[in-house]
């Protein structure tokens, strides 16, 4: 079985849209949350989002190329170049048959369905796009990211709500260890910041409405939370086998060691009150990375700043964890970043592997009066510097997705 390492790392979002500033942002506890400005908020109970700024597609793509994709490629996209410029990788020296794409979007390419209807009912259907379905459907980022690089390996865009991410990264994983590719870019990106999504997801009560404080609005395990914050951009890894990366003298971030997915089998969107399938998750990527509880150094949550899911995930963790689970420090970076939705597991293994090569751990920020059922060390409110080896990000998605990848500190062999 081949070992899978990481070696390029690409991201955009509210934080910033290069890999340095998103983590100086995330390190320094800023938060990326702010006023919605690209539409009419008025009659919205949210008015608040993680949004991306100062991203200039058309520079980027050029204007007829921008034009022919939705955000939520254009965010991918650009992700996917930073990550391949990164991992130093050159076209003509990676056997293109061995390049995988597994990217994927929670929600694909809404505000390009919602702009095309409006032409529809406004213009009729003569003035429809004919590129609204190739850059409507979600399967489209992983599409442009195979054009740009001649990827003709596997590429699969999965379609797992808010654990996207982690399962876009563990199944790669497992393609690469079983040699069928060398390279595969791996994550997610989502652009949903629109009307009828802050208005489906509002009327679910699942959003903050901390209007007057934007910057204060999304607050895991707080006893003063009040919903989640939605939030847009992209983060896409380069997984790679161990044998190409060295043979390349490739610079390596962290190793996969392991991965776990399971279904709560429950609810439509609330999660498993006691954790259940969030705990199979995480049992099943400790038991493919051999690893034991106790080797854990440090946890990534899922922890969107609901009640029922940071309070599910306490328990789970607990239960998977045991006496050691008070001990061990637990993240969440959606308190600064927000909700990125199928975007956010790609991010946050971005994040955790920064931790495991610069020894940082992100605070959870806002964490001002701890839920009293959440009781673990969330790193309130200040980045914290400790010796780090091995590290759990978790991901779960509506429907009862969950998906857990295990990294773990590279050392030179």
């Amino acid at each position: 079985m081949e070992k899978v390492v990481i070696t390029g790392l690409g991201v955009i979002s509210p934080l910033g849209n290069r890999v340095d500033a998103f983590w100086e942002g995330l390190t320094s506890g800023k938060s990326g949350i702010s006023l919605i400005d690209s539409f009419d908020t008025a009659g919205h109970k949210t008015k608040i989002a993680g949004s991306v700024r100062d991203f200039d597609a058309e520079g980027m793509f050029g204007r007829k190329e921008a034009r022919r994709m939705d955000r939520f490629s254009q965010f991918a996209l650009a992700a996917a170049e930073q990550a391949w410029e990164d991992a130093g990788l050159q076209q003509d020296q990676v056997d293109r048959e061995r390049i995988g794409v597994y990217v994927g979007s929670g929600i694909g390419g809404v505000g390009t369905l919602l702009e095309q209807n409006a032409v529809l009912q406004n213009r009729g259907p003569d003035r429809v796009s004919p590129l609204l379905v190739p850059m409507m459907i979600p399967n489209m980022a992983a599409a442009m990211i195979s054009i740009k690089y001649g990827a003709h390996g596997p590429t699969m865009a999965p379609v797992t709500a808010c654990s996207i991410g982690n399962t876009a990264i563990g199944e790669a994983f497992r393609l690469i260890k079983m040699g069928v590719v060398d390279v595969v870019f791996a994550g997610g990106s989502e652009a949903a910041i629109t009307e009828v999504s802050l208005a489906g997801f509002g009327n679910a009560t699942a959003l903050s409405s901390r209007n007057d404080d934007p910057k204060r609005a999304s607050r895991p395990f707080d006893a003063g939370r009040d919903g989640f914050v939605m939030a847009e951009g992209a983060g896409i890894l380069i997984l790679e086998s161990l044998s190409h990366a060295k043979r390349r003298g490739a610079r390596i971030y962290a190793e996969v060691i392991g991965y776990g997915a399971s279904s709560d089998a429950y609810h439509m969107v609330a999660t498993h009150p006691e954790g259940y399938g969030p705990y199979l998750a995480m049992k099943g990527a400790l038991q493919e990375a051999g690893i034991q509880p106790e080797e854990v150094d440090l946890i990534s949550a899922h922890a969107t700043s609901t009640e029922i899911g940071d309070r599910s995930e306490t328990v789970a963790i607990k239960r998977v964890f045991g006496d050691k689970a008070p001990h061990i420090p637990v993240t969440a970076n959606k308190s600064m970043t927000g909700h990125m939705l199928g975007a956010s597991g790609g991010v946050e293994a971005i994040a955790l592997a920064k931790s495991l090569q610069e020894g940082i751990i992100p605070p959870t920020i806002n964490l001002d009066v701890p839920d009293p059922l959440c009781d673990l060390d969330y790193v309130p409110n200040h980045a914290r510097r400790a010796g780090i080896t091995i590290g759990i990000s978790n991901s779960f998605g509506f429907g009862g997705h969950n998906a857990v990848i295990v990294l773990k500190k590279y050392q030179n062999e």
